[in-house]
């Protein structure tokens, strides 16, 4: 199967963004907005572009991760599940819609000036030959949009420089007519104008070296729009008065000709016809795309998948966008199209924010974006907030048209792709009760019985083992291929299993919408794997099974092999993050520890080779006497000398440090291993340990006690005792 090639250089890319963006935001929309808070219209784009920000940023990270066609849809799909994808799909496609249909009214604006024609007569002339083209297959060239994009940022650069220059002080005066508010909602108003920022992100899979290309290119093109932006619609608030700027259509037009002449301004209506054109028809061919893409997902009717034989293109679905945008330009007025564009778009963005916050505090295994967007999580808060700080000044009729895609989008999962589609987000799999409670409430029968779908899914991905599952494993460790060192893992797995057989899986988890059949082949690197730890079993005389699966749900297949191994420990590697503490959702580790019956040891490995010192810490009400066993045969797999520290406070008594001393040698008395006991003085027991930590190989510590709700609402999601640590850490939890 053909794949797409890697062909797109980042100042192409850079030059899509811009284009993206480029249209109906500057060449309409400035008059419209200006009359909400008058000349401080410059600054409203200002602050949407610094709004618009946060999403760039998640999406460039999603692009990463996530490097295929569908962009937005996919990744709300992927995060929150079909519901929510179907919702994402829908209000994707609206405000695509929306957009060309605004855009195909500024086009009929602007040929007015050329020629006397009634504006929504011609738009609708225009939409049909739009609909013709886009059913045809008439692509646009790529040159011809990087030579429109060019000619429109030298037409816009030499405004702003004749603009400003000519700039009359009292037409800036007074700079807001409505107050703060006012500002607010031209901001608000304005944001869909920075709507084809994130556009780029479809193509992620024809652009060489996304990882670095894709969030410098979305970086720069908003900077470079967002100063365009804002200095022309400066030069142009500065050269119009605001009561024939307020209801202007054409606004780059009036500009052009008023400070440059007539022929300027000809030239700049001729530009705004094409730029305004091109925008429709590539809004039409990217907005009849999102029914037909839930359409392959089943999330829609069938017939919106269907291409044409000849000219394969998916005919219901452009017939069905252009329709809506007819039934938008008739009944519709101009601002009620920006408006509801606006509001539709800021829904996505705030839901975008959303993604990389679940799938970073659940850490999937398959989320492994090369960017990170900075800040997190405050960035993505800042998005959140700010977005839903928008859709309230839009005002009601946003927040009406908001309330209805969500109405619609549900009614379309629920009659039609619900029955039709399995995949479960990523927030139903890993979610607390909050989030469940607000995305996934059912009734309990249907609970059961999505929850026996699960674990039959789980079963069939474990069944895909190369060999079965031996019934006499003391130990599981499930490898996922990021594993500092592997062998050392399963040495550590090793000592826990008493002499019995370990059994290594390395999974792979791929998205639901990834066919386990297309990526079940032979791996290099696991084949390598298997190699270097059958060396270090025999070396070691360890009794090590080995095999590898891919699986969609790779917490449900650990469960499965857990119960079918009816192993005593499983053992996992470990990044220091705490298991359960976000308000909304937990990470793979912290589902395991609530559903499965066996012991669990997590290995933090800080690259200590040799285990020949181990120091214990007991944490307070922690104090299991199989704890110390499980130490105690770690420290006699390794040959190592166990040291049990326990830490008390300045203010304690003599007789209660005595009373730890007691309890503590009565734990170290069961030990074969040689064994000692330390305890320090210290009002703060993590800097204690961590200094402590520098003169052992390994740390082992019991469960947290739970985090407070400090940690859990600014989302400290790091053990304090395994960050601080100098040495490798193994953190243990009984059941």
């Amino acid at each position: 199967m053909k794949k797409l090639e890697r062909r797109l250089s980042l100042s192409y890319v850079v030059a899509i963004g811009i284009g993206g963006m480029l249209g109906s935001g500057i060449f309409v929309l400035p008059g419209i907005a200006a009359a909400k808070t008058g000349p401080s219209i410059w600054l409203a784009y200002l602050l949407a572009g610094i709004c618009v920000l946060p999403a760039a940023l998640s999406k460039s990270e999603l692009a990463t991760a996530m490097p295929t066609s569908g962009g937005t849809y996919v990744y709300i799909e992927r995060a929150f599940g079909p519901v929510m994808g179907t919702i994402s799909g829908i209000g994707l496609w609206l405000s695509l819609l929306l957009k060309s249909s605004f855009a195909l009214v500024g086009f009929g604006a602007y040929l007015a000036v050329l020629a006397k024609v009634p504006l929504k007569s011609v738009a609708l002339i225009s939409l049909v030959l739009i609909l013709c083209l886009n059913i045809l297959g008439v692509k646009k060239v790529g040159k011809a949009q990087l030579i429109i994009v060019s000619i429109s940022i030298i037409g816009l650069v030499a405004l702003i420089f004749g603009g400003i220059i000519s700039v009359e002080p009292t037409n800036l005066q007074p700079a807001f007519l409505n107050g703060n508010m006012g500002l607010y909602a031209a901001t608000a108003f304005v944001f869909v104008s920075y709507a084809g920022v994130t556009k780029v992100a479809a193509i992620a899979e024809e652009i060489k070296n996304p990882g670095r290309n894709l969030p410098i290119a979305m970086l720069l093109a908003l900077v470079i729009v967002t100063t365009l932006y804002t200095l022309v619609s400066f030069a142009m608030v500065g050269n119009i008065p605001i009561e024939e700027f307020s209801t202007d259509l054409h606004p780059v037009y009036t500009l052009a000709d008023k400070v440059m002449g007539h022929w300027a301004g000809i030239a700049a209506a001729v530009l705004g016809v094409v730029t305004l054109i091109s925008m429709a028809n590539s809004g039409v061919l990217a907005a009849s795309r999102f029914p037909f893409a839930m359409s392959r997902d089943r999330l829609a009717p069938e017939q919106l998948g269907k291409v044409h034989q000849k000219y394969l293109t998916p005919i219901l679905a452009i017939v069905i966008t252009c329709g809506m945008m007819a039934l938008v330009i008739i009944f519709l007025e101009v601002e009620k199209i920006a408006k509801l564009a606006s509001a539709f778009k800021v829904m996505m963005f705030i839901l975008v924010n959303f993604c990389v916050i679940v799938l970073r505090e659940t850490s999937v295994a398959w989320y492994q974006p090369k960017f990170r967007s900075p800040l997190y999580p405050w960035m993505q808060i800042f998005g959140i907030i700010s977005g839903l700080a928008l859709l309230y000044v839009l005002g009601m009729s946003a927040l009406l048209g908001a309330l209805g895609i969500i109405t619609a989008g549900l009614i379309t999962f629920y009659l039609y792709g619900k029955s039709r589609v399995q995949r479960s987000g990523v927030l139903k799999v890993y979610g607390h009760r909050p989030a469940a409670f607000l995305l996934y409430r059912r009734r309990e029968n249907a609970a059961k019985a999505a929850a026996q779908h699960d674990l039959n899914s789980a079963r069939e991905n474990a069944a895909n083992l190369d060999g079965a599952l031996a019934s006499n494993v003391r130990t599981v460790t499930p490898l996922f291929g990021a594993e500092r060192s592997a062998e050392m893992l399963v040495e550590m797995s090793a000592a826990l299993a008493q002499g019995n057989k370990v059994q290594v899986v390395h999974l792979r988890e791929v998205p639901d919408q990834t066919r386990l059949a297309d990526v079940l082949d032979d791996d290099p690197k696991v084949n390598a794997l298997n190699r270097r730890i059958s060396v270090m079993a025999k070396e070691h005389s360890i009794d090590v099974d080995f095999d590898a699966a891919v699986t969609h749900d790779l917490v449900k297949t650990i469960q499965d092999i857990s119960e079918q191994t009816h192993c005593r420990w499983l053992v996992a590697g470990w990044n220091g993050r705490q298991t359960a503490n976000s308000i909304f959702v937990r990470n793979p580790m912290g589902w395991l520890l609530t559903h499965i019956d066996s012991n669990f040891a997590l290995f933090l490995d800080n690259g200590v080779r040799y285990i020949r010192r181990i120091v214990v810490a007991i944490r307070p009400g922690r104090q299991n006497p199989e704890f110390i066993k499980a130490c105690d045969r770690i420290a006699q797999f390794y040959g190592a000398e166990l040291t049990l520290m326990r830490v008390t406070m300045p203010k304690a008594t003599e007789e209660e440090r005595e009373e730890l001393r007691a309890q503590s040698q009565a734990l170290l008395s069961s030990c074969s291993s040689p064994a000692k006991l330390r305890v320090e003085v210290s009002a703060d027991p993590v800097q204690a340990l961590s200094e402590a930590s520098a003169e052992y190989d390994l740390l082992v510590i019991g469960t947290p006690a739970k985090d407070n709700w400090l940690d859990v609402l600014v989302g400290v999601n790091k053990d304090r005792f395994a960050k601080n640590a100098a040495c490798s850490v193994l953190r243990l939890t009984f059941k």
